[in-house]
């Protein structure tokens, strides 16, 4: 479980937004690149594509089964009340530690499944 690794990776020491450190968290996991993880700094703080929420574009870039992806924003979106990062924001139903969480967990999922 790497919910809490990935949380502790947000803002942490090295002040990852919430695409980096879903990417850090399951770096091993999904052969992640340290590049890589830099390179997703561009994708925090509304700034993915569509204003998604960086934490959930990050996973969706991760998983490769269209079914699964859906079915984590799905979950996000029950949770959080919205997928943009504005809005999930402005509803207040999560906080961005734990949208970074809420992803998390759904990745923990994926990847038990995948076992």
């Amino acid at each position: 479980m790497k919910s809490k690794e990935a949380v502790s990776y947000y803002r942490g020491k090295e002040n990852f937004n919430c695409a980096q450190a879903i990417l850090k968290a399951y770096q091993e996991d999904f052969n992640i690149t340290d590049q890589q993880i830099l390179e997703y700094k561009k994708f925090g703080g509304g700034k993915a594509e569509g204003g998604v929420c960086g934490a959930l574009f990050a996973a969706k870039k991760l998983i490769h089964n269209e079914d699964i992806s859906n079915h984590v924003e799905q979950h996000f979106s029950k949770a959080a009340g919205a997928i943009t990062c504005r809005e999930v924001l402005s509803l207040k139903q999560l906080s961005c530690h734990k949208c970074v969480e809420n992803i998390a967990e759904s990745l923990d999922e994926y990847l038990k499944g995948k076992k």
